[in-house]
Parts: structure tokens; C-alpha cells; sequence
């Protein structure tokens, strides 16, 4: 339970970041993957809910200093590289620490509600889980293909 909160938490605090490193953004590209990232985080805080559900409790955060980290991290990036080539490539390095921290934690949780038998849970963290990996490796073939070099 404390997990759950734990990712609920983040992903509120990351629903409200996506729009700040979009707008920071000088790459349309990498805009855009904000904006489509935003719109997933909803659904999968949706999906959260549908889990607390799932265990007949209320859908509620825990405060969570790692993404609390993360995420001043990525507001240092976006004050101290803008109007600098470096932004976008710092961008994606801080959306990527965060894909990494609910990978993991997803990946912790699908574990859980495996051994658990809890099998629409697992069907929910699932695809969740499969959405974070799939916009790390976006953002890794995007930063690959364009941004670092042109930051370069």
C-alpha cells in the first residue's frame, strides 16, 4: 500500500511537471512527447484508482521525496541551460530519471500483485508499465536521432 501511495504521489507531482518542460522545450519534438506523456499520466493515474479500488481503499498520495528529487532536478535544468543547447538534452536526461524511478516502481508493484494473485491489478500495472517503457525508449531515439546532436 505504501508503494501505491508512493506512485500516486509521483505520478500527480509528474502530471504537474510535464506541462512546465513542455513549454521549456525548444525541440517540437520533444514538446510534443511531453504533451503525449501528459495525456498517459492521466490514464494512469486513473488506473491507480482503479487499483485502490480494487482494495477497497481511498485513492490517496504519499509524499515521496525520490521524484520530489527528480523533479527539482529537471526545474534546475530548465533555469540553469534555457536559451542554452544544452536544454533539450537536459530535458531528456530528467524525463528519463523519472521514467526510470516508476519503472521501477511499477515493476515493484507488478511483483507484488502477482504473488498476491491480484490479476486485475497486475492487467492494470501492466499497462502502465508498458507506456513508461515505451516513452524511455521515445525519448532515448529521439535524443539519439536529433536533440544531442544538435546540442552538439
Amino acid at each position: 500500500m505504501d508503494t501505491l501511495k508512493d506512485i500516486y504521489y509521483a505520478e500527480k507531482q509528474i502530471l504537474k511537471a510535464l506541462p512546465r518542460m513542455a513549454k521549456a522545450a525548444e525541440s517540437e519534438q520533444l514538446r510534443a512527447a511531453f504533451e503525449k506523456h501528459h495525456d498517459e499520466t492521466e490514464g494512469q493515474i486513473d488506473r491507480l484508482e482503479q487499483i485502490f479500488d480494487l482494495m477497497g481503499k481511498p485513492a490517496r498520495g504519499k509524499k515521496c521525496d525520490a521524484i520530489e528529487g527528480i523533479l527539482d532536478e529537471g526545474k534546475e535544468i530548465m533555469e540553469e541551460y534555457a536559451d542554452t543547447p544544452a536544454l533539450d538534452p537536459g530535458l531528456v536526461s530528467a524525463a528519463q530519471a523519472v521514467e526510470h524511478y516508476e519503472i521501477a516502481r511499477y515493476g515493484t508493484l507488478k511483483a507484488w500483485a502477482t504473488k498476491l494473485n491480484m490479476k486485475d491489478a497486475v492487467k492494470l500495472i501492466d499497462q502502465t508499465l508498458a507506456e513508461e517503457k515505451k516513452t524511455d525508449e521515445a525519448l532515448s531515439k529521439l535524443a539519439i536521432s536529433a536533440i544531442n546532436a544538435e546540442a552538439a
